[in-house]
């Protein structure tokens, strides 16, 4: 497809997929202030931080957990599974779960396993068996209207757990960092957006890269989520292969492995997020790390953060990469919305008891 003729993109997405990434700012800060706008129980002593999720309902918590490691008073430890860590249990322990549907089944295991554990216990969802569960025990519920799919309300999914944080006193008052994030999101968008032709459009342009290409993302510090959501929103909406990898850990196991199988090599698109933020010398690895792969013939990018805080930086990234992914998809041909193979495979789940 012409990337350059955005009124082709709409017999491909039917469902706008496209609307959710431009209103990407704009939904982040509106989470912001509904999150302001909930209440809490008076909890104090609160020592620990588990947020319990799913796909595009946990990587809001990795974002989260990433910003908030140097700033919060409390780790925080995001779970993708059924059950919850041994430490979990008691007050002191705060389990946030959070799931767009209401309805995803690891999520609504960790948040009665927490409850009988008699965790504090907070709810973030549209609706669905999480809303009842909290419901019924008890249990505060913030819930948000968004109609779409989970991994399109990555602005709710951060930003209400990111206000839960601040009322319990645990982070100091983020709002100049999300104010800059949201101006940096919108600045960098004029470049981004489907009307601007390829030859400004450093999005499309990387989209075009990536077409027939196995696509590996690095990111270190604040970037590793970022990097995550990469390869998420290349599966996703695009329905092509990604992975993405963690700096420094890859310097220590991935880098030799860039050899073999040899006609593979050729197929392989390595792309490196870097950011002002990145540890000093995160910044030295990224390059060489880079360098390595040109050298054994891997197409390699790098992909630099906007923004003046740490938080810009990290959500500029973010949204570029939606947009890489949605054209990629739009050159592939694909409606970037559904996701048939993740949907069939939870009623084969279903079905298997």
């Amino acid at each position: 497809m012409n990337l350059d003729d955005p009124k082709a993109f709409a017999a491909l997405d039917p469902e706008q997929m496209l609307e959710h990434i431009d209103g990407l700012p704009r939904q982040l800060q509106a989470a912001w202030e509904l999150g302001v706008q909930q209440t809490l129980p008076p909890w104090s002593g609160i020592q620990h931080v588990v947020i319990a999720g799913m796909g595009g309902s946990a990587i809001g918590a990795d974002l989260l957990a990433a910003y908030a490691a140097p700033r919060c008073q409390a780790p925080i430890f995001v779970h993708r599974d059924y059950e919850l860590p041994a430490w979990a249990v008691g007050p002191g322990c705060l389990v946030i779960a959070s799931s767009h549907s209401g309805n995803t089944e690891e999520t609504l295991s960790a948040l009665q396993l927490a409850l009988r554990r008699e965790c504090r216990a907070l709810a973030i969802t549209t609706g669905g068996g999480l809303e009842k569960l909290a419901s019924s025990a008890g249990a505060p519920v913030w819930k948000f209207e968004h109609h779409g799919q989970p991994r399109a309300a990555v602005g709710y999914s951060f930003a209400l757990i990111l206000a839960a944080l601040t009322k319990l006193g645990l982070m100091p008052d983020p709002k100049p960092d999300l104010d800059s994030a949201i101006r940096a999101m919108l600045k960098q968008q004029e470049s981004l957006r489907a009307d601007v032709p390829a030859v400004k459009n450093p999005a499309k342009r990387i989209a075009g890269q990536l077409i027939g290409r196995w696509v590996v993302v690095f990111g270190s510090d604040l970037l590793a989520p970022v990097a995550r959501r990469w390869k998420g929103q290349i599966n996703e909406l695009a329905k092509a292969w990604a992975q993405f990898e963690i700096l420094p850990e890859a310097d220590h196991n991935t880098l030799a492995g860039i050899l073999y199988p040899e006609a593979s090599i050729s197929h392989i698109a390595a792309l490196f997020l870097r950011s002002p933020s990145d540890h000093p010398r995160n910044r030295v690895r990224n390059d060489l790390t880079r360098q390595t792969f040109m050298l054994e013939g891997i197409s390699t990018d790098f992909i630099d953060a906007q923004g003046d805080t740490a938080l810009a930086q990290q959500w500029t990234l973010l949204h570029y990469g939606d947009y890489v992914a949605y054209y990629l998809a739009m050159a592939y041909g694909v409606d970037p919305t559904p996701v048939e193979a993740i949907e069939g495979f939870k009623q084969s789940l279903k079905a298997a008891g």
